[in-house]
């Protein structure tokens, strides 16, 4: 059985995804830094969880090619 060429893609892809994701939180961290300490825990919690959901498709393209 010879080794996928969408683990390496699909690897390239998530930290892609994790460093959009990260520019795109730390954009509104003026605009989040003026709201209250809770509105903030919440605004982080929410985005920092909120990445992981594409993940799931993409990891089962990379194990079985299939995007379903």
């Amino acid at each position: 059985m010879t080794p996928s060429w969408r683990k390496p893609a699909g690897a390239l892809l998530i930290l892609a995804l994790i460093v959009i994701w990260v520019g795109l939180v730390a954009s509104l961290s003026g605009l989040v830094g003026s709201w209250h300490w809770t509105a903030q825990l919440l605004f982080y919690a929410v985005t920092g969880l909120v990445w992981i959901a594409p993940l799931k498709p993409l990891l089962r393209w990379m194990e079985t090619g299939r995007w379903r």
